[in-house]
């Protein structure tokens, strides 16, 4: 394999047809696309997984880049309406699958027609859902106060409304990493005394009260949507599950890309590859002797992570805090699921 200097990669183009470009919905701009079609390098009669296919931009992307096919992922019943369609002009080389990409395994299973040669994430929302009201996403328009990915579960207004001061400051603080998180918290509790909040206009409307000085350029409601979101959709929770799926699933020389946009993701995917691929710090040699850890089961493609160049950020404002990590499967067997817990759980019994 041939590896890039350290440094901090830019994405490349990758070989994409008119035909696939003119098929992407106006309403969403991939992120990072020509990044993730490098890393995954598609061939011909080869089988990927979209985990994440939102507006399909990556899956035609790989689809443009060789005569491969895609299996695609998606929790969003509109998006696999979406893709049902576009799937038709695929002669079969698009499969859509509904269904929370942690669970893919299972999900996958029944459709698998060969060794999996790359999977990609594109992890948050995709545009189409940002710049739908009623799916209750944007602080910037009115909706109802939802934020669901699927139907399925509580909404955001349910726990604006039912958690207590101390639980929306704690959720608001470790998802959005708000540094307001209890003049917020107590903002709404104030609130939701007066009336209930059930739209995305209301709760912005609170936050940017409770905010004293709000960043230059960032609404302050930023941050307290985002942690509303990622509760309501246990996103951070199905990142390490879609991780070790992916783990499980990949052919030995198979690759991964992961496209996050905030730090408590990319964090997650940084850790997991790190540990994964022996690239992890080393232990001060003042700590107790660690477990036996099993050989790697990733090489990392790129050392640092890959982000948008100038041209793909002039087109699409959104990319701006987009992070790319790829890495290539070894021949080694799956960590254990538990492994790391182990490690954690023994090493502590040590200092006690």
């Amino acid at each position: 394999m041939n590896r890039q200097r350290p440094g901090r990669p830019q994405a490349r183009p990758a070989r994409r047809p008119a035909a696939a470009e003119a098929g992407w919905s106006a309403a969403h701009v991939p992120v990072l696309v020509d990044a993730v079609v490098a890393a995954l390098a598609p061939r011909d009669d080869a089988l990927y997984v979209d985990a994440t296919f939102g507006g399909g931009g990556h899956s035609e992307a790989l689809l443009g880049s060789a005569r491969c096919q895609v299996l695609a992922i998606d929790r969003d019943p509109d998006a696999v309406r979406r893709g049902c369609d576009l799937a038709q002009g695929y002669g079969g080389r698009l499969r859509v699958v509904e269904g929370r990409f942690g669970e893919m395994v299972q999900l996958l299973r029944p459709v698998i027609c060969g060794p999996i040669a790359g999977i990609a994430f594109d992890l948050g929302l995709s545009s189409t859902q940002l710049d739908t009201p009623a799916r209750g996403f944007s602080f910037r328009v009115d909706g109802p106060l939802d934020m669901r990915m699927s139907s399925a579960g509580p909404d955001a207004a349910e726990l604006v409304a039912t958690l207590s001061e101390g639980e929306l400051c704690d959720l608001i603080l470790a998802f959005g990493e708000e540094r307001f998180a209890r003049r917020i918290a107590r903002a709404i509790v104030a609130a939701r005394r007066r009336a209930p909040i059930h739209r995305t206009h209301q709760l912005a409307a609170i936050v940017r009260d409770a905010v004293p000085s709000p960043a230059p350029g960032l609404d302050p409601a930023t941050r307290t949507f985002q942690a509303l979101r990622i509760a309501v959709n246990d996103e951070l929770g199905e990142l390490d599950r879609g991780l070790a799926a992916a783990e499980q699933l990949l052919m030995p020389g198979g690759r991964l890309a992961v496209v996050s946009f905030h730090s408590l993701e990319d964090r997650k995917v940084k850790d997991f590859l790190r540990k994964r691929s022996a690239t992890a710090p080393r232990r001060s040699r003042h700590e107790p002797a660690p477990i036996t850890t099993p050989p790697p089961s990733f090489e990392l493609l790129h050392r640092r992570a890959v982000t948008p160049g100038a041209a793909e950020l002039a087109r699409n404002p959104r990319a701006r805090s987009a992070r790319l990590r790829a890495a290539m499967r070894t021949g080694a067997p799956a960590w254990a699921a538990d492994h790391c817990r182990r490690r954690i759980s023994r090493s502590g019994d040590r200092r006690g």
